[in-house]
């Protein structure tokens, strides 16, 4: 289980970017990055292309991606950066019990969506 997911509103702690908040557009598992929708914009020149849909080219603004580390999620109750932790509790389905692992936040100690 992953301690930031896509959706999660998350605060930068780290880099040029610092104290900016945003929500996880993607992560990327592999490389151990996150792409935060209106934080590391970066501009690109695309060159005019023949495809339908790149005809015209010219400069495109997009996020880039950051890497994990330098991302804290945000704390449902206080609104600033927290560390995250797991609870465990048992949930009974179709007449089994299971064990189901839930995200809290340290900082207030109340679950994350």
């Amino acid at each position: 289980m992953a301690k930031i997911k896509k959706g999660d509103l998350v605060v930068v702690i780290a880099g040029r970017d610092r104290g900016q908040q945003g929500r996880v557009l993607e992560v990327i598992t592999e490389n151990d990055r996150v792409i935060v929708e209106g934080v590391q914009r970066v501009t690109k020149h695309i060159k005019p292309g023949t495809t339908r849909d790149n005809q015209s080219g010219g400069i495109v603004t997009s996020e880039a991606s950051l890497h994990i580390s330098n991302v804290m999620l945000v704390d449902p109750e206080t609104k600033k950066g927290t560390r995250v932790g797991y609870r465990t509790e048992e949930v009974e389905q179709d007449g089994r019990t299971r064990t189901k692992r839930v995200r809290v936040a340290k900082r207030s100690g109340k679950d994350v969506e």
